[in-house]
This record gives C-alpha cells, sequence and structure tokens, in this order.
C-alpha cells in the first residue's frame, strides 16, 4: 500500500486527513517543533518518505512541494522553557496541538505519528512509525525537520560557539565537546544534560 492509499481508506470514512508529526525530541537545545498538513483529494507527492530517511537535499525541495500542494499546512513548536516545564512529551504534544489548531481547516480525522498523541476533540488516531505509512504525516515530518534544521541554524549565527548547525543540537561528541569547552548556552535544555553532569562527576551509579 502507497502513503497515498493508506489515507485514502480514512478520507473515504472521515473526509479530510490531517498528518501531524514532531521533529526534535531526542536534541540537547533548542525548540521542539511540529507540522500538520491536510492535502486535497488526488494530490500525491512522489519521493515522500519518513523525513529521516531522505536527504536534506530531498526533504528541502519536498518542503516547497507539500506547502505548494497541500490544502492546508502549519508549522509551530515549543519552547525550551516550555519543554523545561513540562517534560519534552507533552511540549511536542503542544506544538502539535498548536500545529493542527493553526490549520484553518477542521479535518475528519488527524492521524498522529507515533503512540502517544495528545487530545483532540476531532477524531484522531495513533499511527506507530506514520511517517512511513501515511502521506499527509509524513509531509508533517519534512515540514517540521526542515522548519527545525533552519531554526537550528540561525541559532548557530547567534551562538557560534556550539556549532549548532553542524549537529542540530544532538548529542553528538563534538557537541559534548562545545558544552565541555564553553558550558551551557541560552538554548540549551538543562533537564536534558543531568545525567551527562553527573557521569562525569562520577555520580552514575551501576
Amino acid at each position: 500500500m502507497t502513503l497515498y492509499e493508506f489515507d485514502q481508506e480514512y478520507k473515504e470514512r472521515y473526509g479530510l486527513v490531517c498528518g501531524t508529526d514532531e521533529a526534535g525530541r531526542g536534541p540537547l537545545a533548542g525548540d521542539v517543533y511540529a507540522a500538520a498538513v491536510i492535502f486535497p483529494e488526488g494530490v500525491v507527492i512522489d519521493g515522500l518518505n519518513d523525513s529521516k530517511k531522505l536527504t536534506e537535499k530531498k526533504r528541502e525541495e519536498l518542503f516547497d512541494e507539500i506547502r505548494e500542494k497541500a490544502l492546508a499546512w502549519c508549522i509551530a513548536s515549543s519552547s525550551v522553557a516550555e519543554i523545561e516545564e513540562m517534560n519534552i512529551l507533552e511540549a511536542a504534544k503542544l506544538a502539535m496541538k498548536r500545529a493542527v489548531a493553526g490549520l484553518g481547516e477542521t479535518p475528519g480525522i488527524i492521524l498522529v505519528d507515533g503512540n502517544m498523541p495528545p487530545k483532540f476533540d476531532t477524531p484522531y488516531e495513533a499511527v506507530v512509525k506514520g511517517d512511513g505509512k501515511s502521506q499527509a504525516v509524513a509531509a508533517a515530518s519534512v515540514l517540521a525537520k526542515v522548519e527545525r534544521d533552519r531554526y537550528m541554524k540561525r541559532l548557530d549565527e547567534q551562538y557560534p560557539d556550539w556549532q549548532f548547525a553542524k549537529h542540530k543540537g544532538y548529542g553528538t561528541k563534538l557537541h559534548y565537546e562545545m558544552i565541555d569547552k564553553f558550558g551551557e548556552s541560552p538554548v540549551h535544555r538543562p533537564s536534558f544534560l543531568r545525567k551527562y553532569y553527573a557521569k562525569k562527576a562520577g555520580g552514575k551509579h551501576e
């Protein structure tokens, strides 16, 4: 079954299908992003897949095509402060809810990537690995990923010491080296670094 056909089955039962997904749950720094997408009848986006399986160049190309062909799309985020206040899972859910709320169209059903969806007033369904099954979810995954990567590049200009453009905030060897050298930037997620500091201090007990 193609990604388009997967959505068609829902479209026949519910009407407009919205896909939503997030990007940036794992990184040590920066906001978490989410997107929501609704396609009109008959639109097929060739080459669309889970954003993590696509090259950066391909994601950038699809980013423009998705926005052109979608009936409605929205990208939203939750801040580092919100991540720290409520935890990353709840912040990611909040970003998804903001993206869906910003669509300007009311879908018949919302397909949410993963197995822990936010609660919506509209019918919704969690789809595990949905970004590899549903065209709308895969499109949302691409929008969220591209927008977050662009945001991390802007942060790199603001805080060049941490080299955010290279690792996008993920816990790479380079990133930890920069944290060791320069400490935390204003956009790091302190709760994500506690285990690292404890381990460094020898406070980790097996």
